[in-house]
């Protein structure tokens, strides 16, 4: 078994799709309209889906956002260097909700941004 992807619903997929490949440095993997059912699906993600996790966007035509509730948590990216990470995230227009640095009780370097949703990335400093 393995993880093959986690899906997010998002209100405007264009916008999404900018924030994941252009702010995130996702690929677009592939992108599938399903007109009978008034959605589309995309999915992103740093590797081909053959060896990696990778993220579906959910974009249903008829809805412009949603409650991301209280239950989901976060999707967490390994990066280099959070604190150039949230630089990076910052000049191109994201938006970062926490800045890096130690995380509470411990030593670990993490930071938050978040998407055009309202769900959050944690960067995990490698």
């Amino acid at each position: 078994m393995r993880l093959l992807h986690t899906m997010l619903r998002v209100g405007n997929l264009d916008r999404s799709l900018e924030f994941y490949t252009h702010v995130l440095g996702m690929k677009l993997l592939r992108k599938k309209d399903y007109p009978e059912g008034r959605f589309t699906l995309a999915f992103v993600g740093y590797g081909d889906e053959s060896e990696h996790a990778v993220i579906e966007l959910t974009h249903n035509w008829d809805t412009s956002s949603y409650d991301p509730g209280s239950g989901f948590g976060h999707i967490a990216v390994e990066v280099d260097d959070a604190y150039r990470a949230c630089e990076e995230v910052k000049k191109l227009g994201g938006r970062v909700v926490r800045e890096a640095g130690p995380m509470k009780h411990g030593t670990t370097v993490i930071a938050f941004v978040e998407d055009p949703d309202g769900y959050k990335i944690e960067f995990i400093q490698r």
